[in-house]
């Protein structure tokens, strides 16, 4: 089945950059949207920002400017850039896609620690 890995999570001070890479396997749908979620302690998940097979990017308000999410199509690894970063930041980060036509994320990572402060 499909598996989501993600890495590049740490600790970093308040305005500092980290880039986020979350792999995909066993992927065989002709077309997906791609997203990354994140969920503070005590915090519902939110999304921060997602990606289509066609290339449309969509970000949350609290991250636009400061994240960019580019994909590696060969290797259908997303790679979410944060930079300027807050300690509102401060979150488990999770990766997850779906098919075109899914109404909700099907697959998903096991999240990957971000701590500015």
């Amino acid at each position: 089945h499909v598996q989501l890995v993600e890495s590049g999570g740490g600790s970093v001070e308040p305005g500092g950059t980290l880039r986020l890479s979350c792999d995909v396997s066993r992927y065989t749908y002709s077309g997906y949207c791609m997203g990354w979620f994140r969920q503070a302690a005590g915090k519902e998940r939110e999304g921060v920002v997602a990606i289509d097979s066609d290339g449309s990017t969509r970000y949350a308000d609290s991250v636009k400017g400061r994240f960019t999410i580019s994909k590696d199509n060969a290797k259908v690894t997303l790679y979410p850039q944060m930079s300027s970063l807050k300690p509102e930041d401060t979150a488990m980060y999770y990766c997850a896609v779906r098919t075109v036509l899914a109404k909700t994320y099907q697959y998903w990572g096991q999240g990957t620690q971000v701590t500015v402060s």
